[in-house]
């Protein structure tokens, strides 16, 4: 399986010895400025290290446009798995978003569950969706 890219920008986050690193790409050819759409992929990679097997169950991700505008997503798993991830061990995907706006930011949470069943869960940090279109303005 892909593993992170050298040298792009990781955002990174560790909770009870689960470190999740995500490093998002704007996505150009799936992306239209003049009908306002934006994509981007973000792989992430999830690493166990702590001294139980983790199983990821569900997923909960709030996305925010450079409008304000929220968008909560919930779900089973991630790219249709629910990984078991032993001790030292790594889960790397690759998934997307779309926005309406030509930046955004997101982050969220894995629920997860130890190998004694123990529910429990883990941060996605906040990373920034940005793209080519944007550009700050300061009054």
């Amino acid at each position: 399986m892909e593993d992170l890219i050298d040298g792009a920008m990781t955002f990174e986050a560790e909770t009870a010895g689960v470190r999740v690193l995500v490093q998002a790409y704007f996505l150009e050819e799936q992306s239209d400025e003049a009908q306002a759409q934006f994509v981007w992929a973000y792989r992430i990679k999830i690493i166990n290290e702590s001294s139980k097997t983790v199983q990821l169950l569900n997923r909960h991700w709030i996305i925010t446009d450079a409008n304000g505008k929220v968008q909560e997503v919930e779900g089973e798993g991630v790219i249709g798995e629910q990984p078991v991830i032993g001790t030292g061990q790594s889960f790397v995907y690759t998934s997307g978003t779309p926005l309406s706006t030509s930046s955004g930011f997101m982050h969220g949470s894995y629920e997860m569950q130890d190998e004694n069943g123990d529910h429990f869960f883990v941060e996605i940090p906040t990373f920034s969706l940005d793209s080519p279109y944007y550009s700050l303005k300061v009054n």
